[in-house]
């Protein structure tokens, strides 16, 4: 597999061990916990066969770029968070990074 296709991996696995925290209740629920938990392990894992080609600045900008912004879009549609216009903007704002560093790389 290719780094981009690992990096890309990654983040989605990010997006949902960071949506598995919101279920896992402060850690007080066990499989919610154990999921959140073995999402983020194999998060690591995808970035670091990713960062093993792609520049550590690259893929952990990317990384973190495709998370947060999935997370806040799931956390839109999942957990009722308002879509505001400053909401979207930023998302746009991060998306647009993320697309600059695979451009530049």
């Amino acid at each position: 597999m290719g780094a981009w296709t690992w990096l890309v991996l990654a983040g989605g696995l990010e997006i949902a061990w960071a949506i598995g925290l919101k279920y896992t209740d402060g850690w007080t629920r066990l499989w919610p916990s154990v999921a959140t938990l073995t999402l983020l392990a194999a998060s690591m894992y995808c970035l670091a066969a990713a960062a093993r080609t792609l520049p550590i600045g690259t893929a952990y900008a990317v990384w973190t770029g495709i998370g947060a912004a999935g997370t806040a879009v799931l956390g839109m549609v999942l957990l009722g968070e308002p879509p505001t216009a400053w909401r979207l903007a930023s998302l746009a704002l991060i998306l647009a990074g993320v697309a600059g560093l695979k451009l530049a790389h």
